[in-house]
């Protein structure tokens, strides 16, 4: 690959922030050469920084302890010092919306992990094996921000990832309807048990604002391009609940669909099994080598066993089996922090790179 691209993290404290920092440790084409966060952390090395609240399981890289974290309002400074840049801010819409066009105009692109430019018209959001098309809206983005190297792209919910890569594969068969149950773990609220003791032996009905993107994000998703915007899909109608559970990692679905052609069972798994994308096709790092495994156990997945698949990138079903108000059900589970969150963010920029939206400045 010859020399690595230089990233910046943006929110790099945070436990997004943090599995990006995990994640690009040793990676094959990138490396980390700033790491930005508050005016709180500014000045201090990042393993300062995060003293006491680092929530992975493995340790700080050692090769980003002493990285001394910079204000990530100094956009002119960040970006002087690499090709491209991970978002993962904690702020409000409208600032981040800000913020990240402001790095974008500097002709630095923008890999975000954050929901605020999910709906921008030509911003794309991207999962690579299902609309990785969707990247040549990018051109008409630059046009609008005045930039001729800068660009936005956003990854989806974390939630949708556990039933959207299944559904994507049965296109053919048109599905109409759909109704999705989630079964969020805690880290997707970026917490632990330890800062979060309500969660244990409980389950909370509710996810603010979560039901509302998990129905129309899939949709858009799937979307076509018309004169320099995404134009979101029609159909499926999707309706879905969104319940949080005492799990660290690992997002489960269990989701019923209806088609237009009904397929056989055999069709469905054939279909999931052979899945690959754009991501498989190039052989991106981060790439899962089988996308969607399907389980023949009656009780799997499970989120503890198989959220891991794949390192985290896989997405797994089972369960399926005819319903008697739908034509079909089963059980989809992804993992929320990596396929969901960093991991889906360092792959699309692997996309990125790969198709030359991304190069060295």
């Amino acid at each position: 690959m010859g020399e690595k691209l230089k990233v910046g993290i943006v929110g790099g404290t945070g436990m997004v922030g943090q599995r990006f920092v995990e994640l690009l440790d040793q990676h094959p084409w990138f490396t980390i050469t700033v790491i930005a966060a508050s005016a709180n952390s500014a000045g201090k090395t990042y393993e300062e920084s995060v003293q006491g609240r680092w929530k992975l399981s493995t340790p700080i890289p050692d090769g980003v302890k002493n990285i001394v974290v910079q204000d990530a309002s100094k956009v002119e400074e960040v970006t002087s010092q690499v090709d491209f840049v991970f978002c993962a801010v904690d702020m409000k819409k409208d600032e981040i919306q800000a913020l990240e066009e402001a790095y974008a105009k500097t002709g630095t692109p923008v890999v975000s992990n954050n929901s605020a430019h999910r709906w921008t018209p030509d911003v794309p959001m991207v999962i690579p094996e299902v609309n990785p098309q969707h990247l040549e809206v990018i051109s008409a983005q630059r046009k609008r921000l005045g930039t001729k190297t800068g660009f936005i792209a956003v990854k989806p919910n974390c939630s949708i990832q556990s039933y959207v890569p299944a559904l994507h594969a049965l296109l053919d068969f048109e599905p109409n309807k759909v109704v999705a149950s989630t079964y969020q773990a805690i880290s997707g609220a970026g917490k632990s048990f330890a800062d979060w003791p309500e969660m244990l032996d409980n389950v909370i009905p509710y996810i603010g604002g979560e039901e509302e993107k998990s129905e129309q994000e899939p949709l858009r998703i799937w979307g076509r391009i018309d004169d320099g915007q995404i134009v979101k899909a029609s159909a499926p109608l999707i309706t879905t609940q969104c319940i949080r559970v005492p799990v660290t990692d690992g997002h489960l679905a269990t989701v019923f669909v209806s088609f237009n052609k009904k397929p056989s069972k055999e069709e469905i798994i054939a279909r999931w099994q052979q899945f690959r994308g754009r991501a498989q096709e190039l052989n991106l790092p981060s790439a899962p080598k089988q996308f969607i495994t399907y389980f023949e156990e009656e009780n799997r997945p499970q989120t503890k066993l198989d959220r891991e698949i794949e390192r985290g990138m896989g997405v797994s079903t089972g369960r399926l089996r005819e319903d008697s108000l739908y034509d079909y059900k089963f059980v989809g589970l992804s993992h929320n922090t990596l396929r969901g969150a960093a991991g889906g963010a360092v792959l699309i920029a692997e996309l990125l790179k790969a198709e030359g939206y991304i190069q060295p400045k």
